[in-house]
């Protein structure tokens, strides 16, 4: 139970600090924009990198293991 209260302590403070890291962000989109910079796609392309890689990897893991339980299952059958 203790472990739980600190990993949700943990949670909350990381998710806190994130959240200020967000305005900051918006805000110098938002005057870039303004200015005609293209900062702003930049930044999303970024934001979408960042966001594919980690499900590009649960792909290629749950490829993995799909083929490791197929072949551990033609063995056992055989």
């Amino acid at each position: 139970m203790k472990q739980l209260l600190i990993f949700l302590f943990l949670i909350f403070v990381v998710a806190f600090a994130a959240d200020a890291q967000c305005s900051m962000c918006s805000a110098v989109v938002e005057s870039s924009q303004k200015t005609g910079s293209e900062f702003a796609e930049g930044l999303n392309g970024g934001i979408l990198y960042l966001m594919g890689i980690p499900y590009a990897l649960l792909v290629f893991m749950g490829i993995l293991l799909f083929r490791k339980l197929n072949r551990d299952n033609a063995e056992t059958e055989a």
